[in-house]
């Protein structure tokens, strides 16, 4: 990515709101960090739209994911740091107890415990975590039912999460 074309363009996205110049300023020093120190199994996406980050995500040597590769679409709203950013998985999403085939995360990061001292470095070694950890590649019991009631581009952030399960 281009740093210094993204604090022009981040206006040109699809999502209705501009970012804050907090935001803009921390999501500039966020990518200059992930320039320098990568984390381990992912690779960020060219593009200049700093609101949308794409990131590849390896699944770890000795899993259940390893050799395999997904995509992470980040969209960060008009004042991320104090905002979590929206997080999912770009379809086709992994099999996992707590990702939904839609691409939606059951992570309480995500929603409920977000901080704004996390970055998006953070968010993916948690959920390389999450996936590392998983016995057993399935679908969340309610899949269907959370999916079909999804429909029409519903944000996993409207979704009243019940965080029950800490063992996958």
């Amino acid at each position: 990515m281009d740093i210094s074309r993204l604090a022009m363009t981040s206006a040109a996205h699809s999502s209705p709101k501009t970012l804050s110049k907090i935001a803009c300023n921390r999501l500039q020093k966020e990518l200059v960090e992930w320039q320098v120190n990568p984390p381990a199994g992912f690779n960020l996406k060219p593009s200049d739209n700093l609101q949308r980050w794409v990131i590849d995500v390896n699944g770890a040597p000795g899993t259940l994911y390893a050799n395999e590769t997904y995509q992470l679409q980040v969209d960060f709203p008009e004042h991320y740091p104090m905002e979590a950013p929206q997080v999912i998985f770009v379809p086709p999403a992994p099999m996992h107890p707590h990702i939904y085939s839609n691409g939606h995360i059951c992570l309480d990061i995500l929603y409920d415990s977000w901080s704004p001292a996390m970055t998006v470095s953070s968010i993916c070694i948690s959920l390389l975590s999450m996936l590392s950890s998983s016995t057993a590649k399935q679908l969340p019991d309610d899949n269907d039912r959370y999916v079909k009631n999804c429909r029409n581009g519903r944000s996993p952030k409207e979704t009243r999460w019940w965080f029950h399960d800490d063992k996958v």
